[in-house]
């Protein structure tokens, strides 16, 4: 267990070194204006001698030592457009919190409602609930999330009078219209997912057995086929993050709510790309670290499982 989770943590690392030097040249290759706030009124001396100054003019791969050199004191550096000079982990800093709160409280919205869901589904196979709910997973699927964020966002703030701008004074039930438009995406990913498993499982031959010794439904259902069918699943629980990650990029962008998704929208259109390339190391690291809490959530639930053993070990 503990080898394979450091071999793990060892790829989960590399992965995100090839991410960050990928993202880092490609900014590189972006034009120059990026790195100036007042690029127009600069002559070319004060242009050339500021490139200089933030090691712009070296090489590439000593550009890429400096930057993992500066990452490893905690140095993600400064702004040039958001906040001129400002250390870009002074603006993370009270971003995070209210990302990680919107985010956090989406993933409980979408459990709460897909997994059942999901369990409902499978129950009533091929009638209407099963239907209703596989009309909504096609829909959610294949329409873009950004217009159904739209309408929420009309149609919601005219029903609850509430105010489609970001404002830390408004009741908590302000929350609820982007709460609800991030979650939906993972309702509709958990509840597919639910009800494709426990399909499969109420197909083994244990259920049949169970059933021959006059078990009740409730207890096949919730003692067996569940616990069986939520195993595969938990391993993308972690990864799911990415989803809400993505959302909120734009839902923080469309109700001017101050977290990562909207600085990192902000970022991207005024050309800041210190701050871009912090940003994406940060989403990154998430979803790194989520694809290995998935794994490890797969051995807590099913002992069975093992991590460090080959296939056909005994």
């Amino acid at each position: 267990m503990l080898k394979y989770l450091g071999k793990r943590l060892l790829r989960s690392l590399l992965t995100l070194v090839v991410i960050v030097v990928i993202v880092f040249v490609l900014l590189r290759l972006m034009p120059i204006e990026g790195y100036f706030n007042n690029f127009d009124k600069l002559t070319e001396a004060q242009i050339e001698n500021k490139l200089r100054e933030m090691g712009l003019r070296d090489p590439l791969i000593v550009q890429i030592f400096d930057f993992f050199v500066d990452l490893f004191h905690g140095d993600l550096g400064v702004s040039n457009k958001i906040q001129v000079n400002v250390p870009i982990t002074e603006i993370l800093g009270p971003r995070l919190p209210v990302s990680a709160a919107l985010g956090s409280c989406s993933i409980i919205f979408s459990l709460i409602l897909g997994i059942p869901l999901g369990v409902f589904m499978a129950k009533y196979k091929g009638k209407f609930f099963d239907k209703f709910g596989t009309l909504f997973i096609v829909f959610i699927q294949a329409v873009p999330a950004a217009v159904y964020y739209i309408f929420i966002q009309h149609f919601g703030t005219l029903w609850t009078d509430a105010s489609m701008i970001y404002n830390e004074d408004v009741s908590w039930y302000w929350w609820l219209l982007p709460i609800f438009s991030m979650s939906l995406g993972n309702i509709a990913y958990y509840g597919m997912w639910v009800r494709r498993y426990m399909v499969d499982e109420f197909n083994k031959d244990y259920v049949k057995l169970e059933r021959a010794k006059g078990a009740s439904e409730n207890r096949i259902m919730f003692g067996h086929v569940f616990k069986n069918a939520f195993v595969p699943l938990a391993q993308y629980l972690p990864t799911s993050f990415l989803n809400t990650i993505i959302g909120s990029i734009y839902v923080e962008h469309l109700y001017s709510i101050k977290g990562m998704g909207g600085l990192l929208v902000d970022s991207i259109q005024r050309s800041d790309n210190t701050l871009v390339q912090a940003i994406v190391l940060l989403y990154a690291t998430v979803g790194i670290i989520g694809l290995i809490l998935g794994d490890l959530l797969m051995v807590v639930l099913d002992p069975r499982i093992s991590l460090g053993r080959k296939a056909g070990d005994r």
